[in-house]
């Protein structure tokens, strides 16, 4: 018998969680998930190999999706390294929105709290399209590209 996958969400971790989600449901128009979370037991502390682990936040549905992976945006009790994260960094690198309209999202983004971090690009892709596209940074300095998909 084989394992049937699903995608479920992508964790990010919050200096203020409460303010961070806020972003994501203003800009994005992502969708809390309830019951928040407010978990402290054994069994974080053995999952996370940390020691009195406390994290608290909110799962939000993507838009797009009614029942589909959702982002994770949670606060722990004890912080880990804090430093300015840049697109080519090892690892996860970014998340990305698909939007009508790149100039409006990005403005409401800015409007929010947000910053960019590149410029706003418009390139005919071989085979794809054209994309229209920008690099931000939410709130607390997490990559989003802002795109735009069109034939």
């Amino acid at each position: 018998m084989e394992n049937s996958i699903t995608f479920s969400h992508t964790n990010l971790i919050a200096r203020d969680w409460r303010k961070l989600a806020k972003f994501y449901i203003e800009v994005f128009d992502c969708k809390p998930t309830y019951p928040e979370r407010d978990i402290k037991e054994q069994w974080i502390d053995k999952m996370c190999a940390l020691e009195d682990v406390h994290l608290q936040g909110v799962h939000l549905q993507l838009p797009g999706f009614e029942n589909g992976p959702t982002l994770e945006i949670f606060e722990y009790n004890k912080k880990g390294e804090d430093h300015q994260i840049q697109i080519n960094d090892l690892g996860f690198s970014h998340i990305a929105f698909h939007v009508e309209n790149v100039d409006s999202v990005l403005q409401k983004l800015l409007d929010h709290g947000g910053t960019m971090y590149g410029k706003i690009v418009e390139a005919e892709v071989k085979g794809k399209g054209m994309l229209k596209a920008v690099y931000t940074k939410d709130p607390e300095g997490n990559i989003i590209e802002i795109q735009n998909w069109s034939q």
